[in-house]
């Protein structure tokens, strides 16, 4: 049987109307803009898709539209993180007869369990479906919850079905504990780099990457992601700088700045919903005036 490969995972945003409901229209053009500029496989809904803000019914509805617009082009892969143990499971069940082609989640919100309970959440959620299952370590944004090297041991002797891990810690030292123990039990463990740093994930042996940056950039990601597989790291440096750069504007002015990006792109997607922050027009004409300035965006697609 081939090993699922995610390949460069564009993690596409939610659109709302002014109304803070999901634009569905704005979805669909969305999609066939990341899968026209590069996606390998689409991770839905992130928290770059403002997945935390979702309903459980909302977060069913974006995964089964995403698919039937998908059409099995790219693979699907389906965010399922929640508080509970139990409320992950069953959305790792739900995802799987749906259609999803892997699942990931990350540390539990809100709660802080020590490394056993850690442990305990993600076998169940990885126990309840037959697809492949990975974690995503994002210790910024679930700050109190470590991911340790003995637990993704641990992971790998109780799941079958334990793909890899996605981390955007940054940590590369973590990293290299993670591939140089895993391997050896399970060679074919995947180390995704959960973020658009891609030439030290990818030197470290990172295999895929997750950008969220895709939607404002994906000429520049995609060249990025390609350049590393091929292992031409001093070639990707320039790239690398372009990306960090993009991304620390984007981040600047919070969560909306990703939004706010892909608006000054032509590809408005509304603004986030409460209780995060609207960007507003002095922060909007900030943002877009710095995007301006990159050289680097000149070639990039412009509107939908």
């Amino acid at each position: 049987m081939p090993i699922f490969q995610p390949g460069l995972v564009h993690t596409p945003v939610t659109p709302f109307t002014r109304e803070y409901r999901i634009d569905f229209d704005s979805y669909g053009k969305l999609i066939e803009f990341h899968l026209r500029n590069g996606a390998q496989a689409l991770a839905v809904q992130m928290h770059a898709g403002e997945s935390v803000s979702l309903s459980d019914a909302e977060q069913r509805n974006l995964l089964e539209f995403t698919i039937r617009q998908v059409k099995a082009r790219v693979p699907v892969i389906a965010h399922v993180s929640d508080s509970g143990t139990a409320i992950s499971a069953d959305r790792a069940r739900y995802a799987e007869k749906a259609g999803a082609a892997a699942v990931i989640a990350t540390t539990p919100y809100y709660w802080t369990p020590p490394p056993a309970m850690l442990l305990e959440h993600f076998a169940q959620i990885g126990s309840a479906v037959n697809i492949p299952f990975y974690v995503f370590y994002t210790p910024d944004e679930m700050g109190g919850t470590k991911l340790s090297t003995e637990v993704v041991l641990k992971l790998i002797d109780r799941l079958p079905n334990f793909a890899g891990v996605a981390d955007a810690s940054l940590d590369w030292q973590f990293m290299i504990n993670i591939v140089s123990n895993a391997w050896r039990v399970r060679p074919d463990f995947q180390l995704l780099a959960g973020t658009e740093y891609m030439v030290s994930a990818g030197a470290v042996g990172a295999t895929g990457m997750f950008s969220s940056l895709a939607g404002v950039a994906p000429g520049l990601v995609r060249q990025l992601y390609e350049i590393c597989r091929k292992e031409r790291y001093f070639e990707a440096r320039k790239l690398q700088e372009e990306a960090a750069a993009l991304r620390q504007i984007v981040k600047r002015p919070g969560f909306a700045g990703l939004k706010g990006a892909m608006r000054a792109m032509g590809r408005d997607c509304g603004e986030p919903r409460p209780p995060l922050d609207a960007l507003g027009a002095g922060g909007y004409e900030k943002l877009a005036a710095e995007l301006g300035a990159l050289a680097v965006l000149r070639g990039e697609p412009r509107g939908w």
